[in-house]
């Protein structure tokens, strides 16, 4: 491997450098770290963003601590990185002219009308232990045929891969796959589509058992698709009856069978795996992102965006049918097992962590709810003031990770109590969700991505 100081002591980088050459002798010699590594979708297995403890992985960085490798990324994309082969994979879009770079916080007015300029939308593949670009593939060239809002991007979709292809999806655009070489496999178009306000797409693909499952939801003709993973051919396609929405749907594996959950703002529908409707929930926030997650025989739901009174959070039981909507003044039923009335976050998704149920505010605020029952363990916690939170919160080795949006990622006591045990700064603007591997994470800044590890 190629290995170059990465901070402005030589001595100290020159060292750091030697001992992770040594150190990557001696897996290779001991085991394969590409199979060992892999982080294959939004908030990697399960969608939980939640890995088993693992005492070599960080809970100390800054931009110049416990860096493995810093790789400028150009463009602008807030799609998560993931991990599979010994590359990690990105997407991006790159303008020919100048592009305004969003500002932190919730507000709004920040519709813009479509770009005139030309659009590079690309997919990148970085060497996991060295970040050095193995491969660059553009993959669509043109002026873009929708808008985003100020604070999306043209690349806001995570890819998802099986270990043997990596499928890209960029909404309003095309879904492409590619071999870990940069090959492309086979393409699809995705016509361009009116979205609400013109804030354009984010939802990504899923995979299970060898098909993809995309959910598009516009203002035109939202529906659910299942397409072969092989060749690309839909297999099945099923109408919504909803308006635009960005949460990426959820394959549920339950005891009862194995679903398709997808959130909106109309209602929560869940699909089998043919696309008949199995059952529906109404009464969701107007604008619905966070992407559902399950663990202790449920599955979570929520949705919460700022202007409303109504930010639920569901917990169902497996093996509901028709429509399981709450009756006025309930927060239970034989399939709801518990609710909140306004539990439920703008833009992080929820993580359940041993026996809790954590929702990250955008506002910079952490709640805590027993994943069991919904009891409240406690009400809102400021993290800090003036930091807002997009990026989905992680966690592993008892600690709690929130990663705000001005490149701050704070680490929380997970149990009972709130505490702040860190504060490791980045300055770097941020909203991407970050991936977690054996030893190290890959954070995605509007800048670059970093390799943070023990070092």
């Amino acid at each position: 491997m190629t290995c170059r100081p990465t901070d402005g002591d030589w001595t100290r980088g020159a060292i750091a450098c030697v001992t992770r050459a040594l150190l990557c002798a001696a897996l290779v010699l001991t085991a394969d770290p590409a199979g060992a590594q892999e982080w294959g979708q939004f908030r990697g297995p399960g969608a939980a963003g939640v890995v088993a403890d693992n005492p070599d992985l960080p809970e100390r960085w800054s931009a110049t601590e416990n860096v493995a490798w810093r790789t400028p990324l150009p463009g602008l994309g807030w799609s998560s990185p993931i991990v599979a082969g010994g590359l990690v994979f990105l997407t991006t879009v790159v303008s020919d002219g100048d592009v305004e770079t969003p500002a932190s916080g919730w507000y709004r007015f920040g519709e813009r009308d479509a770009p005139e300029d030309v659009h590079h939308w690309l997919v990148y593949a970085l060497d996991l232990e060295t970040g050095e670009v193995r491969w660059r593939r553009e993959l669509h060239t043109g002026v873009p045929a929708s808008s985003h809002h100020l604070k999306n991007t043209f690349a806001s979709e995570t890819p998802v891969t099986d270990g043997e292809r990596l499928y890209v999806l960029f909404g309003n655009v095309g879904l492409y796959a590619l071999g870990f070489d940069g090959t492309l496999l086979w393409s699809r178009e995705q016509p361009a589509a009116e979205t609400r306000n013109g804030w354009g797409t984010a939802s990504s693909p899923v995979l299970h058992d060898g098909r993809l499952y995309l959910v598009v939801d516009n203002e035109e003709q939202s529906y659910i698709a299942a397409l072969s993973a092989e060749t690309g051919a839909e297999v099945w396609r099923t109408d919504r009856d909803e308006g635009t929405n960005w949460s990426t749907p959820y394959v549920w594996e339950n005891a009862e069978r194995t679903e398709i959950v997808t959130t909106g703002t109309d209602r929560i529908r869940s699909y089998d795996l043919d696309g008949r409707l199995l059952w529906e929930l109404a009464g969701m926030s107007t604008i619905v992102i966070p992407t559902p997650v399950a663990a202790h025989g449920l599955l979570y739901l929520e949705s919460g965006y700022i202007a409303d009174f109504l930010r639920p959070v569901y917990a169902i039981r497996p093996g509901a049918a028709g429509d399981i909507s709450l009756a006025e003044g309930d927060t239970a039923n034989e399939y709801v097992a518990w609710s909140l009335e306004q539990g439920g976050s703008y833009h992080p998704s929820p993580l359940v962590y041993g026996d809790h149920y954590y929702t990250l505010l955008d506002r910079g605020l952490m709640t805590c709810h027993d994943a069991r029952t919904g009891a409240e363990v406690y009400g809102r916690q400021r993290i800090d003031v003036g930091q807002a939170f997009t990026a989905s919160p992680w966690a592993y080795n008892g600690r709690i990770f929130a990663l705000s949006e001005q490149g701050t990622t704070y680490v929380i006591e997970a149990g009972p109590e709130f505490r702040i045990l860190a504060e490791n700064p980045l300055d770097e603007f941020t909203m991407a969700t970050p991936a977690i591997l054996d030893d190290s994470l890959i954070i995605r800044t509007a800048e670059a991505v970093y390799r943070i590890a023990e070092r």
